[in-house]
């Protein structure tokens, strides 16, 4: 691989990572594109540590403030100190449950549709589907009330929608932020919170994924550019990061559909490709 190739490729998975338009889809397409047909897991890997490092310094305060409640609640369990009232009003504690909670169907979906996925990812016409789904999805998205409930409002019943959802979103040509947000916009959450919830529940979805990668690569192997596969870190971060800011921004203006027009025209292309081809 070449040093450009990672650098197009990191782009490709920076900006498609957190824009509701599957980044699985773009970065197989790229590579096919490239001629790469060796399976890449290295590069993978360390493409999404590169998207995965942008969350965390988006929603750093977040995260900080979930491990600091987290870990005044350990304090108070072994004092033997009343903890429940601190689940049930502290909020930073509330949202980490939540996370926990929407990350079991999650983990459940992607691992019983992890030995189906090469399949599907070789039928192009069947990824233009899905991607028709992702549209649609998202032009719903404009009729939703502008205010919706908070953390503190925010049930499990609720959470475990959004995880599934994520979950079903190892199809590709789901998109991930679409169909978490989508869920919890739909669910009656706040644009806000539902976007939050979204990236702070990518975290230990994209962590478990990259274990199970990292796992695959010790056990088959894998050929390694460390030009490329840096170049291509980098340049993942720093435009992830530019794209999950602009998202941020997209979802507290309500115009997440704006992204269902694209996602249509792909995957009507994708069909007509799979055809032909």
């Amino acid at each position: 691989m070449e040093i450009y190739q990672g650098i197009i490729l990191g782009i490709l998975q920076g900006l498609t990572e957190f824009l509701p338009v599957s980044s699985s889809g773009h970065l197989a397409l790229g590579q096919s594109f490239f001629g790469i047909t060796e399976p890449a897991l290295f590069f993978d890997v360390s493409l999404h540590m590169g998207t995965l490092l942008a969350v965390v310094v988006v929603f750093f305060q977040d995260i900080k403030r979930m491990l600091i409640s987290l870990f005044e609640l350990i304090k108070l369990i072994f004092s033997g100190k009343e903890f429940l009232e601190t689940v049930k009003t502290d909020e930073n504690v509330r949202l980490a449950f939540l996370i926990i909670v929407a990350s079991i169907p999650t983990a459940f979906l992607g691992l019983g549709f992890k030995p189906y996925v090469h399949t599907l990812f070789s039928s192009v016409s069947f990824v233009g589907c899905m991607l028709l789904v992702t549209g649609t999805f998202l032009w719903m998205t404009r009729h939703v009330a502008p205010q919706g409930d908070g953390v503190m409002t925010f049930g499990m019943k609720r959470a475990l929608l959004v995880g599934l959802c994520q979950g079903l979103a190892v199809i590709p040509g789901i998109s991930r932020s679409g169909a978490t947000i989508s869920a919890g916009l739909f669910g009656g959450i706040d644009r806000e919170t539902a976007a939050r919830f979204s990236f702070l529940l990518s975290i230990p979805a994209i962590v478990g994924a990259e274990i199970l990668s990292i796992k695959d690569f010790m056990q088959h192997g894998s050929s390694i550019d460390l030009g490329a596969t840096l170049c291509g870190t980098v340049i993942a971060f720093v435009v992830g990061y530019g794209a999950l800011i602009f998202l941020m921004r997209i979802v507290r203006k309500g115009r997440l559909h704006l992204f269902a027009p694209y996602c249509w025209a792909l995957g009507i292309v994708a069909i007509i490709a799979g055809h032909i081809c």
